[in-house]
Parts: C-alpha cells; sequence; structure tokens
C-alpha cells in the first residue's frame, strides 16, 4: 500500500521517514519530495508498506501525530493523474 505523508518538517529525510514507519510494519520504500531548483523538501513525501494491515496501522497511528513540532497527515495515497507535457517557457 502507497501511503502519502504530508506537512512533513523539512528536517525530515528518507531515512527518518522510514526509520518513523518502520515502527508499524515493514517499509518497502520512503521518499521525501524535493523541490529541483532549490533541494529542499516540499514538505511532503511518500512512503509504500507491503502489507495492508501494517499500512492501516501505520495510518491510524501517525495521522495527525506530532513529527518535530508539525502535526503530519498520514493517508492512502491517490494513483497518480496524468499530466499534460509542459510546454517549454520562453
Amino acid at each position: 500500500m502507497r501511503l502519502y505523508i504530508g506537512n512533513l518538517p523539512y528536517s525530515v529525510d528518507d531515512s527518518s521517514l522510514t526509520q518513523t514507519f518502520a515502527q508499524y510494519g515493514e517499509v518497502a520504500n520512503a521518499t521525501v519530495i524535493m523541490d529541483r531548483m532549490t533541494g529542499r523538501s516540499k514538505g511532503f513525501g511518500f512512503v509504500e508498506m507491503p502489507n495492508d494491515a501494517e499500512a492501516e496501522g501505520a495510518i491510524k497511528a501517525l495521522d495527525n501525530s506530532d513529527m518535530d513540532g508539525r502535526n503530519i497527515k498520514v493517508n492512502v495515497a491517490r494513483p497518480r493523474e496524468e499530466r499534460a507535457p509542459r510546454r517549454p517557457r520562453y
């Protein structure tokens, strides 16, 4: 199950996100989304957990919980929407 994690503190990286969710079960992948221009976190990320029951437990335990002073949002990620190709800027 793929989870969306929002309102992440900018100090969180892939490793700390993995550690947080590993308390609730196996984590296949954890990624904090980074801004291409600045290299800083965009404040959200995704965690993939192969066991749906463990993922549900993580959602219940971590949604609206405090992480470094911010209340994070955790829910099932929606499928990625197809977007039209970006037009070049001139």
